[in-house]
């Protein structure tokens, strides 16, 4: 099992769990009908909606078995507003699997702040949970996340051409990756605390 230290800080950033009081700034992004445009989701109806996205978040915070996330609100250590979120999954516990994610608020994009968000959270894949590959996966189409993965040092590994029926249409996914040993050729001096392992027993 895994829980970070929070709130986790950046050069201009402040990551930290989700509030109750966070509903407004996540309705400001989130539900937004275009900030959808290549994800599997769809923005929500109404403000009750948002409700229920921001309740899953503040129960994301720590990797307790596969499957599980670290999802994190996106602060602006300057003015405290809430611009995105950053997301860590333990996908595979026998190979030591991870896949990144991030989302900004339109008005906050092009500015870097999800590159670095992001790297915070290979920070704490390779550093912190001694996790060999991080993947991060995206509509093909989406060139703006595509920069971000490669600005983190990611390789871009495969482009599956039709592979998803999303939305009414076939979309190309393409899937980029990083290994601990990447990582840490251009991040010395930081030591892994060891492996997760999954929980046994009931």
């Amino acid at each position: 099992m895994f829980t970070p230290d929070l709130p986790i800080e950046t050069e201009r950033l402040h990551l930290r769990a989700f509030q109750p009081a966070d509903v407004t700034d996540l309705h400001a992004y989130f539900g937004d009908p275009a900030v959808h445009r290549y994800l599997y989701s769809e923005a929500p109806a109404d403000l009750d909606g948002i409700r229920e996205v921001l309740a899953r978040r503040q129960q994301r915070t720590a990797l307790r078995e596969q499957g599980d996330a670290i999802q994190l609100a996106v602060v602006l250590r300057e003015t405290g507003q809430l611009v995105g979120d950053v997301l860590l999954c333990w996908t595979s516990a026998a190979h030591r699997q991870g896949e990144i994610g991030y989302l900004l608020h339109p008005d906050h994009r092009g500015r870097g702040y999800a590159t670095e968000a992001a790297q915070a959270m290979l920070a704490l894949a390779f550093d912190r949970c001694d996790l060999h590959r991080v993947v991060g996966r995206l509509d093909a189409r989406n060139t703006a996340s595509a920069q971000v993965l490669a600005r983190l040092g990611m390789r871009r590994e495969a482009h599956l051409r039709e592979n998803e029926y999303v939305k009414g249409e076939w979309a190309d996914e393409v899937i980029y990756a990083l290994l601990a040993r990447e990582w840490r050729d251009r991040c010395t001096g930081t030591t892994p605390v060891g492996p997760l392992t999954a929980p046994t027993g009931g």
